[in-house]
């Protein structure tokens, strides 16, 4: 730490404010409002430089909104973007879940910024609340903040900036890389359901094709692992068993077989922004399910592998959610599930695309784990230049 710095409360160097909403009753106050008005989500890390709400001079004078000049520093202070921080480049108000740091003489905008980045998980590790945490303003207000000359500040800013620069650049290309795996997968996946003449229903290539319990089961501290439609990990296909919940052993005996996936089944969601996603059972392992997963059981004419990638292709996916029907949350019914056309191959057809798809598959996982590897390197980096950064060590 460099001996020359002050340390002081943040709250001791600036002032510090939340805003507030205008009664949402009251047209008067938001139509052909020419205020700019950011909310808690809208609070982008960098710079701000638009909003998507707007109040009235009336609305602004009636709320407890306040209108913050340019470079007022932003943190929202609630849910899920709790901690984030940008520098307001235009005059605007807010309401009550973003404080804002006014601009003083001691602090640059950019140095507060890049400070309030690297106490970022700090604040949210300090907020209350579960589901929605929650910054208070007294925590900002009580960070302890360092006071370096203002020349020391622009030279610790010109590094970061330089240097955030180049890790953004760095940043998108490994998501494009990453996008690029994953987007060839899904092209040869397509490429290869879409040259199939023939086509059948799914309820003939299967034994069984049903849906979980439709009553709510009873839960035990032990007992076997039941699955909900949150416990299917959408990127992988994979089933998540470290945080299920447990039925008991009776209810699970007393539950049909064709509810009891066994080694060859296809799990498959039929509800909400994760459905049509296939689940291959590869072990075998006493669990069972909610009605949100439906269950295919193929006959033996039919390679579990390549249904897999059938109902994963493009194809499929079209046809299950034409087919879903709900106005919240779209649901597949059984009928729709049974009712979807698949290719009618040969087994040894089956096996001969489900194996060269494999191997697309473990190649693309392969390259998507080196880019997300180098995304959270990347991540670690900046977090690291900024600890150096406010220990005085750059």
């Amino acid at each position: 730490m460099k001996k020359r710095w002050q340390w002081k409360l943040l709250g001791e160097v600036c002032k510090t404010s939340s805003g507030g909403t205008p009664l949402s009753s009251r047209k008067e106050y938001y139509e052909g409002g020419d205020i700019p008005w950011i909310l808690s989500g809208e609070v982008a890390v960098g710079n701000v430089r638009q909003a998507k709400s707007f109040i009235t001079r009336q609305g602004l004078e009636n709320s407890a909104a306040k209108l913050f000049p340019k470079n007022t520093v932003l943190v929202a202070m609630y849910g899920a973007t709790a901690g984030q921080v940008g520098i307001l480049r235009f005059e605007a108000a807010t309401n009550q879940a973003v404080c804002g740091i006014l601009p003083n003489d001691k602090l640059i905008p950019e140095f507060l910024f890049y400070f309030l980045l690297a106490k970022k998980d700090e604040l949210v590790a300090q907020a209350t609340g579960n589901a929605q945490p929650n910054i208070s303003q007294s925590k900002i207000k009580n960070t302890e903040i360092p006071v370096p000359s203002l020349p020391e500040q622009q030279r610790i800013v010109g590094i970061l900036d330089k240097a955030f620069a180049g890790l953004a650049v760095a940043v998108a290309n490994a998501e494009k890389n990453l996008q690029n795996a994953r987007a060839l997968f899904e092209s040869h996946l397509q490429s290869v359901f879409s040259r199939q003449p023939n086509e059948v229903s799914l309820s003939e290539l299967a034994t069984d094709i049903t849906d979980g319990d439709h009553s709510p089961p009873p839960k035990a501290p032990n007992g076997i692992p039941f699955i909900t439609i949150s416990d299917i990990i959408k990127r992988t296909r994979e089933v998540d068993f470290s945080n299920t919940f447990m039925v008991p052993t009776e209810y699970f005996n007393k539950l049909k077989s064709n509810k009891k996936p066994i080694i060859g089944d296809i799990l498959y969601t039929v509800t909400g922004a994760t459905l049509g996603i296939p689940v291959l059972v590869k072990e075998q392992r006493d669990f069972c399910f909610q009605r949100h997963i439906g269950l295919i059981r193929p006959n033996r004419a039919t390679d579990s592998a390549w249904l897999t990638y059938a109902l994963l292709s493009p194809q499929a996916f079209q046809q299950a959610t034409i087919g879903a029907t709900g106005a919240a949350q779209k649901t597949v019914s059984l009928s729709v599930l049974r009712e979807l056309k698949v290719p009618n191959l040969a087994i040894s057809d089956q096996k001969r695309i489900a194996n060269r798809l494999d191997n697309l598959a473990a190649e693309t996982q392969r390259l998507a784990t080196i880019y997300e590897k180098k995304l959270a390197a990347l991540v670690e980096l900046k977090q690291s230049l900024l600890h150096q950064a406010f220990s005085g060590e750059l």
